[in-house]
């Protein structure tokens, strides 16, 4: 297939004379109106006519006609296009255009022609005038902004629709993700039809969102600001508007939140904005002249403004709790949304990793600093709450704790990030955490380091209507035996890293290897936190791993070798229970618990066992659960029988990925790494992820942005590279350049 090149188009001739139509959208979105008068959004196919050309344009197999286009490329064009790097995401895929030539067909007129008529839209991260259902926005378009005390989360209309303030774990400001009708929400929206483009700044988590109209352009930034030194002493929410091209007027609409009819907000009028008073919540609304308010109440405002070339608009919320509240100028606000910007990109300058799939490492790397709560060092497991595994199901959980397992996960990923300060902060927290609460380590915690309240119903429709909407969580007195693997495997890494650990760590990681040899042969709830006890496959090599890094941490001098001869033989007896009576003959794979026939992928986090005790079988379980629980997809769910009822599990997903790289199945982990950045990178969402994904929808679901699921990237990556532990003293000199 030879190619024809032009200032913004590339065009792919076929074995049968047909062009394939690729569009730079940067050169042609100037005329997008024009060709949404003539794209037809569904599996149709809609015939144009340019210069004496037919052009047919369509959705292949497997592509949602919800979506406009579905950027594809036939498999015997995948080596010649081109993939452009948009918003930190490697595309694959771009909307397919099969042009019939006729005898005066003109090239440099086509490209003429397409520039003056924008007849192809390349959908990443670009949506068409976002619709919502019943109210509701879809989960995987929501993006993310933060400043590492609380996470706020913006649909592609430009509302917030949910913002915890002035903490992560605070009562809701903005919680219509969870009530469409009642909850509130802050929007700035364009008046009429528009189009959008979301990219997050390169190496930031400053969102810019451009809406494009028939009469013009603007482009929306937003951040949760911070300073170089750090966290402000109130919650900062800034919304800067410019006008880039012609004028486009937007509405601006704020509905506070009652805290799930709780409370009644009241409103206090001052010069310099509109302050709401919501229970112990104080927030101010603070926008520049050019905003016009229309009403205002109790309840929220209406405004209006619009932009033009060179304009430059802000509207923000300032917002404190039991605390009076400080009212910066506006230009103050505005300078620090640059100033939190170079703090984000300063960060990920420390970081030391120079591996595969850098991109999307980094923008995971991103993500998981929305979950680190600057106040104590904890992490939390996502930042939201109740947002259903299922559309009506009951699975609707609260995430806003630090899980030990998902702490210890991200430590792991932090430490081969290089990210040497959050790693202390947030191991320091969690071993100081568990001394306080100690002897026995609860399965989560507060952020603050306090008891997780008990699981309560707030009376809240629920996302599209999925119920119950629960605040708090009542696993956090589970019993699970994989926490001393957790532990004691960060301990591991931590020291592997250079890091010396002190006294009082080491006497709880003794204590904790000693819990471990006692109580390994009990039954417990699992890594996925089931209500029916069981002797879990995972649970069991979890322990044997916990006695394994405890034998060898007493072995190198980081913990007292009095208990090491016992460790050793208790960790050998777990293995040999494993093997009489974890493995199936018949399933030719480690089952889910003794005497089950089901599958489990939480095995694939034992790459270490299966490296140590049983490679063969190890890898005859991963291909076990790559059929029965992937399908033959990297794609995997959690366990057998799931599916019914959820969408598969990213975390999952990339688990077995780093699995197969750590036991020499390179090969098919780099496919399977493939595969799944297909699914999570190329429809459209910017790499804001949830718990879950369904395939056959191409859906998002469950509590975000989650940690596990970006956790798990950067350790896929990270195997697939071999990467290196940096040391404390390397991670820092070998940081990124803004020019790499």
């Amino acid at each position: 297939m030879d190619q024809m090149r032009g200032p913004g188009i590339v065009c792919a001739v076929g074995s049968h004379g047909e062009l394939h139509y690729l569009a730079c959208r940067a050169h042609l979105e100037q005329c997008f109106f024009w060709a949404l008068r003539h794209l037809d959004s569904s599996r149709a196919v809609t015939p144009l006519s340019v210069s004496g050309i037919t052009l047919s344009l369509g959705h292949p197999p497997g592509c949602s006609p919800a979506r406009l286009c579905c950027r594809f490329i036939p498999p015997s064009h995948a080596n010649t296009i081109p993939r452009p790097r948009i918003a930190g995401a490697r595309c694959r895929r771009f909307t397919r255009f099969r042009l019939s030539l006729t005898p005066d067909f003109s090239f440099a007129r086509l490209e003429m022609e397409l520039c003056a008529n924008w007849i192809a839209i390349m959908k990443t991260n670009s949506q068409i005038t976002p619709q919502r259902t019943d109210g509701y926005a879809e989960l995987g378009d929501y993006a993310a902004i933060g400043e590492g005390r609380s996470v706020a989360l913006i649909a592609p209309d430009g509302a917030i629709d949910w913002w915890c303030a002035p903490n992560l774990d605070s009562a809701p400001l903005f919680d219509r993700i969870l009530d469409a009708g009642n909850g509130g929400f802050f929007q700035l929206e364009p008046v009429g039809a528009y189009h959008i483009q979301r990219r997050y700044r390169e190496n930031s988590n400053v969102l810019e969102t451009r809406f494009i109209t028939e009469r013009g352009e603007a482009l929306l930034t937003e951040s949760i600001n911070s300073t170089l030194a750090g966290r402000l002493p109130w919650s900062e929410l800034a919304r800067r508007i410019e006008g880039i091209r012609g004028e486009v007027i937007f509405h601006l609409t704020l509905r506070i939140g009652t805290f799930a009819e709780t409370i009644s907000p009241w409103l206090q009028k001052n010069p310099l904005g509109i302050v709401y008073h919501i229970g112990p919540l104080m927030a101010m609304l603070h926008a520049s002249e050019d905003v016009v308010f229309s009403h205002y109440s109790d309840e929220g405002a209406r405004g209006r403004f619009h932009t033009h070339p060179g304009s430059r608009s802000l509207v923000a919320i300032l917002a404190t709790e039991n605390e009076p509240l400080a009212i910066p100028p506006l230009d103050k606000i505005d300078q620090r949304i640059e100033t939190s910007h170079r703090a984000w990109r300063d960060w990920v300058a420390n970081l030391s990793y120079r591996g595969l799939h850098r991109d999307h490492v980094i923008r995971s790397a991103l993500a998981l600093k929305f979950l680190w709560y600057s106040p104590s060092g904890a992490l939390a497991a996502a930042a939201t709450m109740s947002l259903p595994e299922g559309i009506g199901g009951k699975k609707n959980y609260d995430y806003r704790y630090a899980w030990v397992r998902d702490a210890c996960l991200i430590i792991k990923s932090f430490v081969y990030l290089g990210a040497l300060e959050d790693c202390k902060a947030a191991f320091s927290w969690l071993s100081s955490t568990i001394i306080k609460h100690g002897p026995e380590m609860k399965t989560c915690y507060t952020l603050a380091g306090g008891k997780v309240p008990d699981e309560r119903y707030l009376p809240l429709h629920g996302y599209r209507g999925s119920q119950p909407v629960r605040v708090g969580n009542n696993a956090h007195d589970q019993r699970q035996l994989s926490m001393y693997g957790d532990m004691l495997a960060t301990a591991a890494l931590f020291v592997k890293a250079g890091h010396v650990i002190d006294i009082a760590t080491a006497r709880m990681l003794i204590d904790l290897a000693n819990q471990c040899a006692d109580r390994w042969r009990r039954q417990d709830s699992g890594i996925w936190e089931l209500p029916e006890q069981q002797h879990y496959t995972h649970s069991k090599m979890a322990c044997w791993l916990a006695l394994d890094h405890a034998v060898a941490l007493a072995r190198d001098g980081h913990l007292e070798s009095t208990w090491q001869e016992r460790w050793k033989r208790e960790r050998d007896r777990i293995s040999k229970w494993v093997e009489n009576h974890c493995w199936s003959d018949a399933k030719q794979a480690y089952t889910f618990y003794p005497g089950s026939d089901k599958l489990d992928a939480a095995v694939t986090l034992m790459h270490a066992y299966g490296a140590r005790i049983n490679r063969p079988r190890m890898l005859a379980t991963y291909a076990a659960i790559h059929h029965e629980l992937g399908h033959g997809s990297a794609m995997l769910y959690r366990y057998s029988g799931v599916e019914k009822e959820e969408s598969t599990f990213i975390a999952c997903s990339f688990w077995r990925v780093e699995a197969l790289a750590n036991l020499d199945g390179r090969d098919e982990a780099n496919a399977a790494m493939g595969e799944i950045f297909d699914n999570l990178c190329d429809n459209g969402n910017i790499e804001t992820f949830n718990e879950m994904f369904d395939v056959n929808t191409g859906l998002w679901r469950g509590n975000l942005p989650q940690g596990l699921s970006h956790l798990a990237l950067i350790c896929a990556a990270a195997a697939l590279s071999h990467q290196t532990i940096p040391s404390a003293v390397t991670s820092r000199q070998r940081g990124t350049t803004d020019d790499e």
